[in-house]
Order: structure tokens, then C-alpha cells, then sequence
């Protein structure tokens, strides 16, 4: 519940969804159903709250921020400092969906000690339910195994790794030949074997997409690597259309659909904004609600007087003045 009074000129939103929260036994019994997960990656209060009134299963705070947020054009600036920002404002806004943590570049590829150090700040300091790391070399299967030990949830994430720009040569599809494609499995079985909940294909054919799930106990999260996978996941800026990445300048991710064109929602109220206010007619009578009596009026006109403010009291007995105009002229046309 909000701490704010109901009567306060500023307030936040009711309590979202009554549901129960998604935990990984939940997610677990969806999958053994067959049930398809639904992830939205999002990074602030206002995109939680609306995943949360939605249903979405599982809320992704990823390292994608430093793009679709900062403005950065890879993954690999964000900070985990700037990381647990993003992940304690989604936790204050999404009370149904299970959290997840990107760890950023840089967090966790030193040794299995900085990379549970770094876990554990993403649960405790940043309200998250568990972790997500990228990539699949033998140190970072040792630190997803690590974490696990340490007691905390791991999401695997294979295919196209962001944060692997520099090795890949750019934000480049993998599986596209039968060495990659083989790569793309065998890693998704070993996140498994290191006791990873899930894992995440991205940019990768369906079938091989579709092999993986096959081999896997767990859960697959696809992104741009077909239908065939236990779950899908998109940006919740892409899929509403509010923007485009740096590193897709012209054209949306080809594997985004958009749902929604919110951004020319947004560009349209802008401007339309700033054209009331160049014009003056906003804000208008039923935007101006805050009144004061005709006695403190008067009152507050003679102080302005006595204290030499002779102009600051014509102008607010003019807007006074106006006010009287305004409302005279709405009865006449209400008794037309």
C-alpha cells in the first residue's frame, strides 16, 4: 500500500495483480504442462507495473538498459551499480512476475568468487528472484555452476550473446552452420548440467532452436529463434513500438513483431503539448483546479499592495478578474 494520502496532489497506482507470484516450482509445473512462458524484458516501475497487469510470467531487467535506456550502441558499458537501479525499480512496480538479473560485462568473468558476489548483490541489494548470465566457455559454465551452489536461480543464455560482440564480429546470428549449430545445443546441455532453470536461445534457425528444446529437461526462452521453444521473450520497448535500437538505426530487430506503435502515440502528445502551450490554451479552467477564497484573495492582493508589489497584485487580480469572466460566461451558455 502506498504511504501517500488519498487527498495528495500526487499519488501512484492501486496494488496490480492479485495473483499469486510466479516462483520457479510454478514455472517448473507450466513447463511439464507444456504451457508456453511469457517474458517481457523491461527496465523501470512504469513498464513492471504494466507486465504485472498483464500477467507476464517472468520480468527480464536486462543489460540491454545501456542500449534501449542509455543510449549506449552494445551492452557492454551498463555498470552492476546502474544494473541494481533498474533491477529495484522493476521489483517496486512487478508483484506477479518471477525477476530475473542481467549480469553486466565485466561482473562476473574473473573468477566463481566475483561472479557470486556479484549474484548475491543482484538478489539482495537489487529485489530480483534470480540471475542471468550469458555465453558458455568452461568459466562461464563454472560461475553459472557456482551461483547455483551459492543458492541462487541462474538463467543460461546461448546463441547471440551481446556481451560477446568482440569475439562474434558484431551482433551476428549463430547456428547458421552445422559446427555452430552443434555449439548452440551442446552449450544449452552444459548451462544444464551446471544446474541452470532455463536457458535462452537467441538468434538462432528454428530448428536448431527446436533441437535444443528437444535435449533440454529445462525450459528454452526464445528470442528471434523461432516458435519451437518452451517460451518467447521480447523487449517491451520493441514490442510496443516505442523506439529502435541504436544498432538497428533503420529497421526493428527483424524478429520483433510489434504489437503496438506507441511511439507515434507518444510523438503525436508531444506535440500536441507543445503546440497548447505555444498557443496558451493549456493549461485551461478544468487544469487550473487550485482555488482561493474572494476574502484571502482581497487579502492576499492588500499584503502584495503594502509590501510594494503594486504589479504583482494587478496581475492576480486580473487572472481574478478572468476567472469571474470565464465562469459568468459557462452559466449563461449552460441556461442557453
Amino acid at each position: 500500500m502506498s504511504n501517500v494520502p488519498e487527498n495528495s496532489v500526487y499519488g501512484g497506482p492501486s496494488s496490480q495483480s492479485l495473483a499469486r507470484r510466479v516462483t520457479l516450482t510454478s514455472l517448473r509445473q507450466k513447463h511439464r504442462r507444456g504451457e508456453p512462458i511469457t517474458v517481457v524484458t523491461a527496465y523501470d516501475y512504469p513498464s513492471a507495473v504494466h507486465l504485472d497487469m498483464a500477467g507476464v510470467d517472468v520480468c527480464l531487467v536486462g543489460d540491454s538498459a545501456a542500449m534501449v535506456v542509455h543510449g549506449h550502441d552494445t551492452t557492454l558499458p551498463i555498470s552492476l551499480d546502474e544494473m541494481l537501479v533498474h533491477c529495484r525499480a522493476v521489483a517496486r512496480g512487478a508483484k506477479r512476475p518471477m525477476l530475473v538479473g542481467d549480469l553486466p560485462f565485466g561482473s562476473y568473468e574473473s573468477s566463481s568468487n566475483q561472479a557470486v558476489d556479484t549474484a548475491v548483490r543482484v538478489l539482495k541489494e537489487g529485489g530480483m528472484d534470480a540471475i542471468k548470465l550469458e555465453g558458455g566457455s568452461p568459466s562461464r559454465i563454472t560461475a553459472a555452476k557456482s551461483i547455483v551452489e551459492a543458492g541462487i536461480a541462474v538463467m543460461g543464455h546461448v546463441g547471440l550473446t551481446p556481451q560477446a560482440i568482440s569475439v562474434l564480429g558484431g551482433f551476428r546470428p549463430q547456428g547458421k552452420n552445422i559446427s555452430s549449430a552443434v555449439k548452440v545445443v551442446e552449450t544449452a546441455l552444459a548451462l544444464q548440467e551446471a544446474g541452470c532453470y532455463s536457458v535462452v536461445l537467441e538468434c538462432v534457425p528454428a530448428p536448431v532452436a527446436a533441437a535444443a528444446t528437444s535435449a533440454l529437461k529445462i525450459p528454452t526462452i526464445g528470442i528471434g529463434a523461432g516458435p519451437f521453444c518452451s517460451g518467447q521473450v521480447l523487449v517491451y520497448h520493441d514490442l510496443l513500438g516505442m523506439l529502435q535500437h541504436p544498432h538497428h538505426a533503420k529497421v526493428t530487430p527483424k524478429f520483433c513483431k510489434q504489437y503496438a506503435q506507441v511511439g507515434d502515440v507518444i510523438n503525436k502528445a508531444l506535440l500536441e503539448y507543445k503546440e497548447e502551450v505555444t498557443s496558451g490554451s493549456f493549461p485551461g479552467p478544468a487544469h487550473s483546479p487550485y482555488e482561493i477564497s474572494p476574502a484571502d484573495v482581497n487579502g492576499f492582493l492588500k499584503e502584495l499592495q503594502n509590501i510594494g508589489l503594486e504589479k504583482a497584485a494587478s496581475a492576480a487580480a486580473a487572472v481574478v478578474e478572468r476567472s469571474h469572466e470565464s465562469k459568468s460566461s459557462d452559466g449563461e451558455n449552460a441556461t442557453k
